[in-house]
């Protein structure tokens, strides 16, 4: 008879290492051409529900972390601590130029919990009617990554090499709370934002004795930022609706809100000249610790989630940022406002099965369209699919790992289209102990 708990454990093992090594394999090497403009590629983290489409407005689990709306921490019954990594491998292609690239990096740390634990209450025979829930989080918020190269000619049919390199990007650290009563819920993320964004722009004449330009700016961000978010449930079982512990049918409504925030940038720009034949470079310009402001756009998200508890999540949003609020001191660009259509499902074959593991399984899939922010024509669409695997460890409790896959593309008219393939494996882990009053008699 197989060994199920070793084969898994191999499994297990196996997934972990091959995705790690991915990661730290495709790293260094971010190279997407859009991220040249704003803050980079906006990135959302969906965590567990990345496998249908990242919804999150109407999205709260007992058992796992919903960073996008902090309503959803006021339903979390279990200590719960996340952690994730990504690997990516797009296709470029201009005209009859083409490229590839893989990149990666760890994803998000997270750990969210309810302050009060529900054994305690059920051992006091003690019904709390505010339930409130906590999160910290670390997370990155956006990416820059690319390195370009063009050719051009002057007026004088002069070949000028134009090079374009970037990296860096934006992180933030969250602190979230949520208030529960009965079947609503109400929560506020505070967000404080970090991070560094270097870029270089070369310009090179294929010309004997000729200067070579150089520009680089390097711009150092920080702000505060903050989101408020609403839940609220309704049963759809009458038969069940006055049990202290519904798990009857229901449907989640759910909206979340970012007002526009305002951000401050110190940044060092300097500005030279070189000529690689005679070893002679002069300074034009060098402006170091220059502080500027900048300016994030308000964003505002909304859906619905019909729910059969261990069985079965159909849902579906809608999300608007007004991107052309979008400043910034230290590298003025246009922005467009953007849009986000998502739907996505969850089922669960058999939850409580006990020799069928394949049952337990909670088998996800969505799509989303969204219109991009960096170019008025970029829209990007997407499939997913994904896989919450249960792995029970000591004293009972239900973990998971999560496996997500996301096939996409970026498409504009005469510009650069991007294909991409994205991989995601998270780890979920609850501890059902935290807080626990233990009385010794």
């Amino acid at each position: 008879m197989p060994n199920f708990r070793k084969d898994f454990k191999g499994f297990f093992n196996t997934l972990f290492l091959l995705f790690f090594s991915m990661a730290l394999f495709a790293q260094p090497k971010e190279n997407s051409p859009y991220t040249r403009i704003g803050l980079g590629e906006n990135l959302y983290n969906p965590l567990s529900a990345a496998g249908f489409a990242g919804l999150s407005a109407g999205y709260s689990d007992a058992l796992h972390i919903n960073l996008q709306n902090p309503a959803s921490y006021g339903w979390l019954n279990t200590a719960t601590f996340e952690a994730g990594m990504n690997a990516k491998y797009s296709s470029f292609s201009s005209g009859n130029v083409s490229s590839q690239n893989w990149s990666g990096n760890l994803s998000h740390l997270a750990l969210a919990f309810p302050i009060h634990n529900t054994l305690n209450d059920m051992l006091e025979k003690r019904e709390r009617k505010l339930i409130w829930g906590m999160s910290f989080a670390l997370l990155p918020t956006s990416t820059v990554g690319y390195d370009i190269q063009n050719t051009s000619t002057n007026s004088a049919q002069d070949t000028i090499l134009n090079s374009y390199q970037g990296s860096g990007g934006a992180n933030k650290f969250v602190w979230g709370n949520a208030v529960r009563y009965k079947n609503f819920s109400v929560g506020l993320n505070i967000g404080y934002m970090f991070g560094q964004i270097e870029s270089t722009r070369e310009l090179q004449f294929y010309l004997d004795n000729a200067y070579e330009d150089r520009f680089i700016d390097n711009i150092n961000l920080r702000g505060f930022t903050w989101t408020l978010g609403a839940q609220q449930l309704f049963k759809l079982d009458v038969q069940k609706a006055d049990d202290k512990l519904y798990t009857g049918k229901s449907i989640i409504a759910g909206v979340y809100a970012s007002p526009a925030s305002n951000f401050n940038t110190r940044s060092t720009f300097l500005r030279m000249r070189k000529n690689l034949d005679i070893g002679h470079s002069d300074t034009l310009t060098y402006d170091e610790d220059a502080k500027g402001s900048g300016k994030l756009p308000a964003e505002i998200t909304f859906g619905l989630m019909y729910q059969n508890p261990g069985k079965f999540r159909l849902g579906a949003e809608y999300n608007f940022a007004k991107w052309s609020q979008y400043e910034n001191e230290a590298k003025p660009e246009t922005l467009f406002d953007s849009q986000k259509i998502s739907v996505g499902a969850e089922y669960i074959p058999e939850i409580a099965s006990y020799n069928n593991f394949f049952k337990r399984i909670r088998y996800r899939a969505g799509a989303y369209y969204r219109t991009d922010p960096r170019l008025e024509e970029l829209k990007q669409y997407a499939l997913t699919l994904g896989f919450g695997l249960p792995l029970v460890l000591p004293r009972q409790q239900t973990s998971f790992v999560n496996l997500a896959f996301e096939f996409g593309k970026y498409d504009t008219p005469n510009a650069i289209k991007e294909n991409f393939v994205k991989m995601s494996l998270g780890f979920t882990l609850n501890d059902g102990s935290w807080f626990y009053k233990r009385k010794f008699g």
